[in-house]
């Protein structure tokens, strides 16, 4: 039985959704090239709903079109993360300051739970799990902000991210740092305070900023 329009293009999300989070943890890295066929193989699917994801992807500049064949993952470049790293600033920021007119004790409580597990998982031998309960953190904080299709764009630049860091934290390991700014949203989103609200988060990803951009310097300089 031939598949609809509408069923097509609800698999086409599903898979969209799927190599979206799987770039945003860091389970590929600059320059990998994604077949395809291959994704298609591995979901049971036609190569059609495949194709239109990757394009979704594309037309976000989270994936470069090199074929008809594949996709690929933008090179690592300094210029590609400082880019990345501003808009995000710009984008959370706002999120931030429109999460303290939703906030609940429920959700500070979720986000004290998510900023205690990171905080204990932040060492060197689990560095992995400690990324995972940073990007918790962050994404529950946008999410507040009850705005879709900033929440949207926010992914999109994480899913750009998620490559880079795969690379930057896999060959120069380094602890994350943030909690205390982490400490400082929470306390903003409590008092209702949008202006620190947007400094917090704004000063949690400027944090990160020296170590990546000395990483590009190092491997400039081989």
């Amino acid at each position: 039985m031939a598949m609809q329009r509408g069923e097509m293009g609800s698999l086409s999300a599903r898979i969209y959704n799927r190599v979206r989070e799987s770039l945003i943890v860091g389970n590929f890295a600059p320059g990998d090239r994604l077949l395809m066929q291959d994704i298609a193989e591995q979901l049971g699917t036609s190569v059609t709903p495949v194709r239109e994801a990757c394009l979704r992807l594309v037309s976000e500049q989270v994936l470069e079109l090199r074929s008809g064949r594949f996709v690929k993952v933008p090179d690592l470049s300094r210029a590609r993360y400082i880019q990345i790293k501003l808009i995000r600033i710009a984008l959370e920021g706002l999120a931030a300051e429109h999460a303290t007119d939703h906030v609940t004790p429920a959700d500070l409580e979720q986000l004290e739970s998510f900023r205690a597990s990171f905080v204990k998982s932040n060492k060197p031998d689990n560095l992995e799990e400690a990324r995972s309960y940073n990007r918790a953190f962050h994404f529950s904080v946008c999410r507040l902000s009850r705005m879709p299709m900033l929440m949207g764009q926010i992914e999109s630049l994480w899913a750009s991210m998620g490559p880079i860091l795969n690379v930057c934290h896999r060959e120069t390991p380094r602890r994350y740092t943030g909690a205390s700014e982490h400490d400082r949203l929470i306390e903003a989103l409590r008092a209702g305070n949008k202006k620190k609200a947007r400094e917090a988060i704004e000063n949690d990803i400027k944090r990160g900023s020296p170590s990546l951009l000395r990483y590009f310097h190092e491997r400039s300089s081989d």
